[in-house]
């Protein structure tokens, strides 16, 4: 069997991503799947995955924007103004717990733990002044706790050497939701915080997807998996108190250098597409966009069964809706473990 079959499927928080965010595709879009490499092989594995983004750069579009931009030039005209926001950092811990039967089936349950901070110089009305970011006027929120749970069924049985699959999965709405979790300090203390900052979303989702590697020398094997996600049914569903996050896309593909199996490199891109979230509770104009990620990693046997990798994201292109917190960089840490 090739080095790749044997590897540890790691079906970690970043494969399934669409952990809502006040920002289009700001989650974690890394395929942790094929950070350690699809298997066929039978029995249980367990994974685990630390991921940190800090959204600290305020774009529109393709670029960087400032908070005069945002003021003067607001994504909703009716609103005379716009929200200027800070910061939003993001640390995600999520567990996978994994079982095939056999070669053909894998079942996988993701527990995301959620842990986020966020702060906004809050809505501004035009025409922008600097007194519209001083310190003061800075409010601020943090967010812990358990996130959606997704269950995810695989079926690899097509061809014979299991390397293309099929998924079938759905989001549960475990995450607490809506307005839950309000602002802590700052002028808008006691406030709300937006619902698509807080550690659910409220919807139940559907999730399909698909994968395929094959080797294409001795010493690389290539990959490319896209998954979709779409609400199906949202909690928040009340006129005037609704919520549903956008349906998302991601598609990624990559190269991996086997020369060792004890110490793979890889380099991944990462493609995302999320809709704009929809209801009153949602900031519709701010929260649609395509990103693209340039992904280098490596991934290391630190053990007989035990399998870790390390991977950082860097932003090559991203075309947002309205203006929105961004990352520079996002890093991606986990551990994979078959008994």
């Amino acid at each position: 069997m090739h080095t790749c079959a044997r590897l540890f499927a790691a079906a970690a928080c970043c494969s399934v991503s669409s952990t809502a965010l006040a920002c289009a595709t700001c989650g974690c879009a890394l395929s942790a799947d094929a950070a350690t490499g699809y298997s066929s092989a039978t029995g249980w594995r367990m994974t685990l995955e630390s991921d940190f983004i800090d959204q600290d750069q305020l774009r529109g579009g393709s670029s960087p924007a400032t908070a005069a931009q945002v003021v003067n030039n607001p994504s909703d005209p009716a609103l005379g103004g716009g929200e200027v926001e800070r910061q939003t950092i993001n640390r995600y811990l999520t567990l996978g717990i994994n079982y095939s039967p056999t070669a053909a089936w894998n079942f996988n349950l993701v527990l995301p733990w959620v842990s986020r901070s966020h702060t906004t110089y809050g809505t501004q009305l035009a025409p922008f002044a600097a007194s519209d970011v001083a310190p003061e006027q800075i409010s601020g929120a943090t967010v812990s706790g358990l996130g959606d749970i997704k269950l995810i069924t695989s079926f690899q049985g097509l061809l014979p050497t299991h390397n293309l699959g099929l998924q079938l999965g759905i989001k549960l709405p475990t995450g607490a939701y809506g307005t839950r979790v309000k602002f802590q300090s700052g002028p808008w203390t006691g406030e709300p915080l937006d619902a698509s900052l807080q550690a659910g979303s409220g919807s139940t989702d559907l999730i399909v997807g698909a994968y395929y590697y094959q080797a294409i020398s001795q010493n690389f094997d290539a990959f490319i998996n896209g998954q979709y996600q779409a609400a199906i049914a949202h909690a928040q569903d009340q006129p005037g108190n609704d919520f549903k996050p956008g349906n998302a896309a991601n598609i990624s593909f990559g190269l991996r250098y086997e020369a060792d199996p004890h110490w793979i490199p890889q380099l991944q891109i990462n493609l995302t597409h999320k809709n704009a979230d929809e209801g009153a509770l949602a900031d519709a104009p701010d929260t649609e966009g395509t990103v693209a990620y340039l992904s280098p990693g490596v991934t290391v046997q630190a053990a007989a069964r035990l399998h870790v990798y390390g991977f950082v994201q860097v932003p090559v292109f991203s075309r947002l809706d309205g203006y929105q917190v961004f990352p520079h960089w996002t890093a991606s840490l986990g551990a994979a473990y078959a008994f």
